[in-house]
């Protein structure tokens, strides 16, 4: 009992240091620019101006994009493997995805940045940026630099790395769906997308909702693939080619050299970000209450 209450306290009493030291670290900043440092743009160590909504919003919509294209895929993988998938074709194909939620996020950014970027910018961007009409608004939307560093392919490399994590839990998720409960729904004649959505999906909600939060919550955090491939802008994104930051890219590029008020703008990012993924992880739970409840 003591070994495991030392265990938990250690635990606490991390997660509490973490607070403290994000909270006065990050405290001169938020005393000298106050709620601006939310809502303003401009980012510039020279004047020691700092505002935190190109980040800010940059990790938003990279986020909510890429689990956007990452969510319906990751469902797809998962009951191709459970309900379709030959069974000598399972288990190699899930060591697979599981490879993949395997490998470092550092990877990913390479792969971004020396092969998916030039791909994308060649067969992606500039042909929808030169179908663009004039004055559309279209045009606007595609605007940017053509060099494949922007908010969009940021967003899709955020989505295969959580994609094979979301797929990975999703399938352990329907492989504790009880064989009765399928195989009735088979014997009244169900087809297999009637027996994933009225029976194995309903069991499962409340654990898919646990994998999609988490998947969101690794999509906000995510360090050095964003940075690899956004662009490191720090101004609000126009388009949906245009760069962007996010606030662990921010982070990431900027840490080594910070000093002073920097600094103290660094941590209050880590801060907002702590607390961002806080929030969805408390949305989580209520969620899942609400769903246990009903």
């Amino acid at each position: 009992e003591a070994l495991c209450f030392l265990a938990a306290s250690a635990l606490l009493a991390s997660l509490i240091g973490v607070i403290i030291t994000l909270g006065v670290g990050g405290a001169p900043a938020f005393q000298r620019f106050g709620p601006a440092f939310l809502t303003t743009v401009t980012w510039n160590p020279v004047t020691d101006v700092y505002g935190a909504a190109g980040p800010l919003v940059g990790t938003i919509a990279t986020s909510i994009v890429s689990l956007i294209l990452a969510l319906p895929v990751a469902f797809g993988v998962a009951v191709f493997l459970v309900e379709i998938c030959p069974a000598r074709l399972r288990a190699p194909i899930a060591a697979a995805v599981e490879l993949l939620a395997g490998i470092p996020s550092i990877v990913y950014g390479m792969f971004g940045l020396f092969v998916f970027a030039p791909w994308f910018t060649q067969h992606i961007q500039l042909p929808a940026m030169m179908g663009a009409p004039a004055g559309s608004v279209w045009e606007g939307l595609t605007s940017g630099i053509p060099n494949g560093a922007n908010i969009l392919s940021a967003s899709i490399i955020l989505a295969l790395m959580i994609l094979p994590f979301i797929a990975a839990m999703l399938r352990e998720l329907l492989l504790t769906v009880p064989p009765q409960m399928r195989e009735s729904a088979y014997g009244l004649g169900s087809s297999t997308a009637e027996v994933v959505l009225k029976v194995s999906l309903p069991f499962i909600a409340r654990g898919a909702v646990g994998a999609v939060m988490l998947g969101l919550g690794r999509a906000l955090g995510e360090t050095m693939a964003v940075t690899f491939i956004i662009g490191n802008s720090h101004d609000l994104p126009r388009s949906i080619f245009a760069s962007g930051s996010t606030i662990a890219s921010t982070i990431a590029s900027e840490f080594a050299e910070a000093e002073g008020m920097h600094m103290s703008a660094l941590l209050a990012l880590g801060l907002v970000l702590f607390i961002m993924t806080f929030l969805i992880l408390a949305l989580a739970r209520l969620l899942i209450g609400a769903r246990k409840s009903v």
